[in-house]
C-alpha cells in the first residue's frame, strides 16, 4: 500500500510539474556551487572523526557503538547504493546542467560514505549488505543498474524495481523532473534515518555522519524542490 501511495504522489508531482521543468533549462549554476559546500565540508569532517572514534575504541577496549549503530550503517549502505545508481543514470539521460551537477555532488558524497560504514560493520564483525545483482562480483560493494531492491523497498524512501525501471527508461526532461522527485523522497528517507541515528546511536562517527546525511541531504531536498519550481 505505502508503494502504491508513492507512485501515486509521484505520478502527480511529475504531473504537476510538467511545465515548472522549464526551470531545469533556464536556472543558473548557482545552486550547484551552494549545494557542493554543503556536501563536502561536512562529510570530510565525518570520515576523520570515524578514524578518531576507531582509534579511541580499540585503545579502550570499550565497546563504542549499539545495536542502532549497526542498524544504521546495515541499512544507510543499500540506501545510499540506489542513490548512486540513480546518479550515475544522469549523465546519458539528462537535459539539464544542474541536475548532472547534483548527480554528481550526491556520487561525490555517498560513495565514500559506503566505504566508511562498510569498515565499521567489518570492524564489529557485523554483516556487511551486498548488492543483490547477479552481475554482482563477490563482496562488491558497488551499486549494479538492474539490481534487486525488493529486499529493501520497506526503507524510508527507497525506490522498488518498477520506479528505478521507470528512471532508467527516461530521458531529457522527463528524466530530470522525474529523477528530482525521486531524489527527494530518497533524500527524505534518509534523513529520517539519520534522525533515528541521532536520537539513539552510541558510536560517535557514526552520529556525526548522521549529522552530516541531515544537513546535506536537507540542502538539497530545498536545492531540487527549487528546479521542480516548488519554492
Amino acid at each position: 500500500m505505502n508503494s502504491i501511495r508513492t507512485r501515486t504522489r509521484r505520478t502527480a508531482l511529475v504531473a504537476a510539474t510538467a511545465t515548472a521543468a522549464f526551470l531545469l533549462a533556464a536556472c543558473g549554476g548557482g545552486s550547484g556551487d551552494d549545494g557542493g559546500s554543503a556536501h563536502e565540508g561536512p562529510h570530510g569532517s565525518a570520515s576523520a572523526s570515524a578514524d578518531a572514534g576507531s582509534t579511541l575504541g580499540n585503545e579502550t577496549g570499550e565497546k563504542a557503538h549499539n545495536a542502532q549503530d549497526v542498524a544504521f550503517a546495515q541499512g544507510m549502505i543499500p540506501h545510499h547504493r540506489q542513490a548512486l545508481e540513480m546518479a550515475r543514470l544522469a549523465p546519458d539521460r539528462s537535459a539539464s546542467a544542474e541536475v548532472e551537477d547534483l548527480a554528481a555532488r550526491i556520487e561525490k558524497a555517498q560513495d565514500p560514505e559506503i566505504t566508511t560504514m562498510t569498515g565499521w560493520l567489518t570492524a564489529w564483525g557485523e554483516d556487511v549488505p551486498q548488492p543483490a545483482a547477479s552481475n554482482a562480483s563477490p563482496g562488491a560493494t558497488e551499486p549494479m543498474l538492474g539490481m534487486d531492491h525488493s529486499g529493501h523497498s520497506g526503507m524510508p524512501g527507497m525506490m522498488d524495481g518498477q520506479d528505478m525501471a521507470e528512471l532508467e527508461k527516461a530521458s531529457g526532461r522527463a528524466f530530470d523532473t522525474m529523477f528530482l522527485a525521486m531524489m527527494v523522497e530518497h533524500h527524505e528517507g534518509a534523513v529520517e534515518m539519520a534522525g533515528t541515528e541521532q536520537a539513539e546511536g552510541r558510536y560517535a562517527p557514526a552520529r556525526a555522519l548522521a549529522d552530516d546525511i541531515v544537513t546535506a541531504q536537507n540542502a538539497e531536498i530545498t536545492e531540487m524542490n527549487k528546479l521542480l519550481g516548488k519554492q
